[in-house]
Parts: structure tokens; C-alpha cells; sequence
């Protein structure tokens, strides 16, 4: 064991609190290792180099697999060394094998505490109390403690649109560096301010009077999907641009098919509801 503040070993007896519980305040590494593996002890070093580099930033728990072999099958290790990296309870990124110390900063980098934390813990706070004005100030001043944060410039573009400022909000998501706007929350955010701005063209009595005289009127349906997305009831939404899909598949040059994949985008591609309306929207496409 290296001779180091960051660095100790875990059990089963102690590995819920030394590493799920404890990377709730830092990131934890954990190394599932054994003495015998040649790969283990060239990365020791570089795991320890890293590690001591942050003082405390992040932190090293070894795990003797030999010793260990129940916690190494719970955690389904399946080669040696495995070493994951865990934040706020859950495992955030991982590799097998040893690994040059560039590519293990990196890794841990991603993850480590930065300036503008705090505050985006009190715009999380001030958005779940429905305060969407106190969340994009508190952003908009980590933004300036951070700003190369990308999380932060989604997290704000999300906030402005909760606000209600839709231009602001798209603003800043179309100043996003690409592989920012890749990511799946700017993903789903473009997605969810498409549907904003639909939502905003219409109040509920004129699609209901719309309805009422076509219950087929595709514009009120889609209409009505996209206030339906912006309440989160995505399975009303789907319902509605499926039913604009199969009765008038060429309305506004295609958008019932592309607002279904918005709302995909929204869920994520794991969702149950997803995999069942993209089976449906197969079907109504054939």
C-alpha cells in the first residue's frame, strides 16, 4: 500500500461508506487489483501520481480482489485492474487495464470540484421550488467563476427557458461549442424549446375549438402535443403526433416524425416509451 493521506484500502465491510458514501463529497477511485497482475503494479504508480497531484481532490481506495473476491463479483469485475471513478453515489466513468497517466488525469479531471459548484447547487435548489429567476442569477454568477463550464451554459440555458425567455435560452445553446452541444442535456433542451415555441402559438381553448370542429386538425394536434411536452406528459404528446403521422404525414414538411424524435430525445434512447413509440412510428411509416 503506498504511503499516502489519499489513498486506503477498502472492504466489503467498508466500502459502502468509504466509497458510495464518501464520493458524495469527493471523487473516489476505486482500483479492484491483485498482487499477482503485472498490469496492476505498472499502475499503481500512476494512480498514485495523479492522485497526490489534486491533494485531496480526489481520493484512491484500493480493493484486493484476492482478499475481496465477493466485492469483486457484486461489482462485477471481470478483468484486473478494473478502476472506476464514483460521484454523488454512482460510477461516472471506468477502464480496465493499465493506462497511461494522461489518459487517468484526464478521467479524473472531468470529474473534480470546480468554483462554480456551489452555486449550481442552489440554482438546482432554487429550480425544484419553481424559482427559475434566483437559478439563472445564481448560473449566471458561476458562469463567471467557471466559464468554461459547459455544464453551466446548458444548466443556465435551461434555467432562461423555465423563465420563460426562449430567445435568451436558444441564444445560448447556438453559442455552444460543439461538443457541448452534443451532449445529450443540450440535446434534449434544443429539443424541449421546439416544442416551447410551438406550445406558445396557441392557447387551450382555440385547439380545443380547433378540435372541436376536426377532431383530425393536425395543426391543433401537434399544437397540443407540444404543450403536452412542455407539461412532461410524453405519452399525451406521442399520442397526438403519432395520430398527425399516420392521417397527414407530409403536415409542415414532415414535423410530426421529427417531433416524435425530439420527444425521443427528451427521454433518452434507454426509455420504455421511447422503444414503444418508435416500434408504432415504424409501423405508421410502412
Amino acid at each position: 500500500m503506498a504511503n499516502s493521506p489519499h489513498i486506503y484500502e477498502v472492504t466489503e465491510a467498508t466500502f459502502d461508506a468509504e466509497v458510495i458514501a464518501r464520493s458524495h463529497e469527493v471523487p473516489v477511485l476505486v482500483d479492484f487489483w491483485a498482487d499477482w497482475c503485472a498490469p496492476c503494479r505498472m499502475l499503481m504508480p500512476v494512480l498514485q501520481a495523479v492522485v497526490d497531484s489534486h491533494a485531496g481532490q480526489v481520493v484512491l481506495a484500493k480493493v484486493d480482489t484476492d482478499k475481496e473476491q465477493r466485492l469483486a463479483g457484486t461489482h462485477r469485475v471481470r478483468g484486473l485492474p478494473t478502476v472506476r471513478l464514483y460521484k454523488d453515489g454512482k460510477v461516472v466513468e471506468e477502464f480496465t487495464g493499465a493506462q497511461p497517466e494522461s489518459v487517468v488525469r484526464a478521467m479524473v479531471e472531468r470529474h473534480l470540484a470546480r468554483p462554480g459548484d456551489p452555486l449550481r447547487h442552489e440554482a438546482r435548489s432554487a429550480l425544484a421550488a419553481g424559482n427559475a429567476e434566483h437559478a439563472v442569477q445564481y448560473l449566471t454568477e458561476a458562469l463567471s467563476l467557471d466559464p468554461d463550464n459547459g455544464e453551466i451554459q446548458v444548466e443556465l440555458a435551461e434555467a432562461l427557458a423555465q423563465q420563460g425567455d426562449l430567445d435568451a435560452a436558444q441564444e445560448r445553446l447556438d453559442a455552444l461549442p460543439l461538443q457541448i452541444a452534443e451532449t445529450e442535456p443540450a440535446r434534449r433542451l434544443r429539443a424541449t424549446l421546439m416544442f416551447a415555441r410551438a406550445a406558445g402559438t396557441g392557447g387551450d381553448a382555440d385547439i380545443a375549438a380547433m378540435l372541436a370542429a376536426d377532431p383530425n386538425d393536425s395543426e391543433a394536434l401537434y399544437r397540443r402535443a407540444a404543450q403536452s411536452v412542455v407539461r412532461g406528459e410524453y405519452p399525451e404528446a406521442l399520442e397526438d403526433l403519432l395520430s398527425v403521422l399516420r392521417n397527414d404525414r407530409g403536415f409542415r414538411d414532415g414535423a410530426a416524425r421529427e417531433g416524435m424524435l425530439a420527444v425521443f430525445e427528451i427521454l433518452g434512447p434507454q426509455h420504455e416509451l421511447a422503444a414503444q413509440f418508435r416500434r408504432r412510428m415504424a409501423a405508421a411509416l410502412n
